[in-house]
């Protein structure tokens, strides 16, 4: 039977478990130096023989109107990277369903139509069922984006957290001291009550993936629609980070519910963040969050 997994706090909760029943998140965390949204990314150690490394062009279903790399589609190239990863270190049979908890996102100069994206992939934290990995995407030109992403490891027939498996870590391991990595979220969801904007995004038949939920790269499609409207962000590098709290299914009314947090009363994201103002936004479907983004410049 087929489960519904939610994540909310420490515990993973299933509704098909009797109530209260959940899995704690119970690693420790080691050897990371920041627990909030203003955390300095881990630099890509270049040379590394177990960097992984792979080279293709930017297409045109790729970009916006102004030729700029979307950060939707940045996103599906960080999970092919990734999927690409698996196969060539020889666990794509036995680890093959992994689920994201969290993307951040550093905008740092646009990768622009015409050019060709350079992906470079590592590990920058382990614990036994879950892992951060990192890809920077440069292009020829001089565009740059940084991403780090928390994965869950999940059991084709538990559709719960599963153990990586030694060999797997072993491989890990080899670009990060971090091997205690425990789950914080940065994030907390906006109330409807003192939003700047509501509005609905249509949730389609081609959002929706192999989890039947609606896939990791259209949130991003929410941010791009944010931007396009605020233009100002993209003056200057910016950071967007997303955290999932419980799946969008087709057929949900997903409502996007932001605010903006003026410079001076965003120390809340983190001690870095208080001379900036922060935007969140809230993918809710009535009173249920499904996910938080934040945006701001760096």
């Amino acid at each position: 039977m087929a489960r519904r997994l939610v994540f909310r706090g420490r515990h993973w909760h299933d509704s098909h478990r009797k109530p209260g029943s959940t899995w704690e998140a119970d690693e420790e965390e080691t050897g990371s130096e920041a627990v909030s949204l203003d955390k300095e990314l881990m630099p890509v150690p270049d040379g590394h023989p177990d960097v992984f490394d792979r080279e293709w062009p930017l297409r045109v279903g790729d970009i916006d109107r102004t030729g700029r790399l979307r950060l939707d589609a940045a996103c599906r190239h960080i999970q092919d990277i990734g999927q690409d990863q698996l196969r060539e270190m020889g666990f794509e049979d036995t680890h093959p369903l992994w689920i994201v908890r969290r993307t951040m996102v550093d905008l740092i100069r646009p990768i622009e139509f015409q050019d060709m994206l350079r992906l470079r992939r590592w590990c920058s934290g382990t614990s036994n069922r879950w892992c951060e990995m990192r890809v920077r995407v440069d292009g020829r030109k001089g565009g740059l984006i940084e991403s780090e992403a928390f994965w869950i490891n999940i059991n084709r027939e538990t559709q719960m957290p599963s153990r990586i498996a030694d060999n797997f870590l072993e491989g890990l391991h080899r670009t990060t001291s971090v091997d205690r990595l425990r789950w914080k979220g940065y994030l907390k969801a906006g109330s409807r009550d003192d939003a700047t904007e509501i509005h609905e995004f249509p949730v389609r038949v081609t959002d929706i993936d192999l989890f039947d939920h609606m896939n990791n790269s259209v949130y991003w499609s929410v941010v791009e629609d944010y931007l396009a409207s605020h233009t100002e962000l993209l003056q200057a590098p910016l950071r967007v980070t997303i955290e999932h709290e419980a799946p969008v299914a087709l057929g949900d009314k997903l409502e996007i519910i932001s605010h903006i947090h003026p410079a001076g009363s965003t120390d809340q994201f983190g001690s870095g963040l208080v001379d900036r103002p922060v935007t969140t936004l809230t993918y809710a479907v009535g009173d249920e969050t499904k996910a938080v983004a934040s945006l701001f410049n760096i």
